[in-house]
């Protein structure tokens, strides 16, 4: 394998199918609309795609409920449809990478069908069952991350099943050698389909605790920090023996075999656990997963303090030049320039968060739209269709709000996206930061984005080197990353105020990259608002 191979250092393009383009007009968007977009992409300067799940799926969570892991969902396309996407991401150089969901399945596939029809049938193990307690309750006091209990009563089985997530996805067991075995045959099918790569959902979920022990009480000052509002029942646990068990290491030494199998695969686990970092730790070393996604910079709070201790501390855990992989926007939380912002459209900020988070060690994952600068949208009580926000609205309003169509034109009906009415509604501030608007003005969003990704790729120090912090306060971040004698110093100012910086360096500011207003002068820097700044420093002897 080669020293660095694809996705270290990569940048990954974050695909929503519903939402990225409708080829069919239908109102939703598939896989024909993702190829008619590919040169878009490819013009981004991104390594790979992500495309999130596309699979035969009743959709109750919009594909995360898969109920035939090798075929195409009909509102996306066909299977055929699927190997012309890769062949003609291939042809501009673009990996394809998918998201996996191993840990639960939806209740309309047939292993589950199966399994609820008695409890000594090929597939009974496949999926965890369990007795009531005496008292007829249910098993444990596991807790769905969308409300209510982890357990489902079956009438047909005379069992409760077990589902992290809705009711209608039941999770797999892991325990079960058989279902390990045939999860493994998924994995490969795509593997011979040419997929180079995947993004495995909620992978610390596959395993649960066999004894079906209570998972402890968490006090309030502590429920913060995993993406769940402290009022939300999920986040009264610590969450145990639900996942994230010591058997899950095993496995993925197994998937790693599968994986190797292959030529240059790169994988990406998505890891929420009461200790994520050193969860991503675990699940990375030792043939394992080659990525860890972490949630901490997908958190409402964007401070530098915030930035410089999550990094560092994922830093410190990584072994043997593992890496991080850094994400700052997804399909399910807020987008960033209304979470970390929170003031509306903010082009200048848009601009840095995103140069910011490409220039942390590691490969980094970018959502659509976030090259855009889109903000979160709003969306009625009525238009809603995620079930995590009917569930709890109004304290939490779901994730539709990053969902939304992407805007492709400013002055065309539905932005292009459809010539009818789409799954959920385009807002009207997002029409003028439409892609034709922005690939018009040099100055804006998208075109930074596409000029510093491009930029990035020439230096290496950006995609494999070192990072150390050397600046941090209110205001402004800054770090070093050094690789084979060269030392960029790169700092964000996170602040709508011009900010001054004390640094006594010998500095040379980048040339071929276009910066925000700055001044360089003795013993300090004046950054503009927003600014960022990438200066070469003195080459190490």
């Amino acid at each position: 394998m080669s020293m660095h191979p694809w996705w270290r250092g990569a940048i990954i393009y974050q695909i929503y199918p519903r939402s990225f383009h409708d080829a069919n007009n239908d109102g939703i968007g598939d896989l024909k609309g993702i190829c008619d977009k590919l040169d878009y992409v490819a013009s981004l300067g991104v390594d790979a795609i992500w495309v999130s799940p596309f699979f035969t799926s009743p959709m109750r969570d919009f594909g995360y409920d898969i109920a035939d892991y090798r075929n195409v969902d009909p509102i996306f396309g066909t299977i055929d449809d699927f190997d012309e996407l890769i062949r003609q991401a291939h042809a501009r150089g673009l990996k394809v990478m998918i998201d996996q969901v191993l840990s639960h399945t939806s209740d309309q596939h047939a292993w589950f069908q199966e399994s609820r029809q008695s409890r000594d049938n090929p597939k009974a193990d496949w999926y965890v069952w369990a007795d009531p307690k005496e008292d007829g309750s249910e098993p444990t006091n596991w807790v769905a991350v969308f409300g209510g209990s982890a357990w489902q009563f079956d009438e047909t089985r005379g069992q409760y099943y077990m589902h992290n997530f809705l009711t209608s996805q039941p999770d797999l067991n892991y325990h079960s050698k058989s279902l390990r075995a045939a999860m493994l045959e998924e994995v490969r099918f795509w593997l011979d389909k040419g997929v180079d790569g995947f993004r495995f959902d909620a992978i610390n979920y596959c395993f649960h605790d066999q004894q079906l022990r209570d998972n402890p009480f968490k006090p309030v000052e502590e429920r913060k920090g995993r993406g769940f509002s402290e009022n939300n029942p999920y986040a009264a646990q610590y969450h145990l023996y639900d996942n994230n068990q010591p058997e899950m290491l095993a496995f993925l030494q197994e998937l790693r075999q599968v994986l190797d199998e292959y030529d240059d695969i790169g994988t990406v686990g998505e890891i929420n656990t009461e200790d994520s970092l050193k969860s991503i730790s675990e699940y990375t070393s030792e043939q394992r997963l080659h990525l860890g996604y972490s949630f901490e910079l997908l958190a409402d709070e964007g401070s530098t303090d915030h930035i410089r201790t999550t990094v560092s501390a994922l830093e410190a855990h990584l072994k043997d030049g593992a890496m991080g992989c850094w994400a700052i926007s997804n399909h399910d939380v807020k987008r960033v320039v209304s979470r970390w912002g929170r003031n509306g459209a903010n082009p200048p900020l848009a601009k840095m968060l995103t140069v910011m988070v490409a220039s942390l060690r590691g490969t980094i994952c970018t959502y659509q739209g976030e090259e855009l600068g889109l903000t979160e949208a709003e969306i009625a009580f009525d238009q809603l269709q995620d079930p995590f926000g009917i569930q709890f609205w109004p304290e939490f309003k779901g994730r539709d709000g990053c969902r939304t169509p992407m805007p492709w034109s400013a002055d065309t009906p539905n932005g292009a996206f459809s010539e009818t009415t789409p799954w959920l509604p385009i807002p009207e501030e997002h029409y003028p930061m439409a892609v034709d608007r922005q690939e018009a003005d040099p100055n804006s969003v998208l075109n930074n984005y596409r000029h510093f990704i491009k930029w990035r790729k020439t230096q290496l120090a950006l995609r494999y080197g070192d990072l150390a912090f050397v600046y941090s306060d209110e205001h402004v971040l800054g770090f070093t990353r050094s690789y084979q004698g060269q030392t960029l110093l790169c700092l964000f100012n996170f602040s709508g105020e011009p900010q001054n910086i004390a640094m006594n360096l010998a500095l040379t500011p980048v040339s071929d990259l276009k910066q925000p207003e700055f001044e360089l002068r003795d013993n300090e820097i004046a950054l503009a608002p927003y600014a960022f700044f990438f200066a070469v420093m003195k080459t190490a002897s």
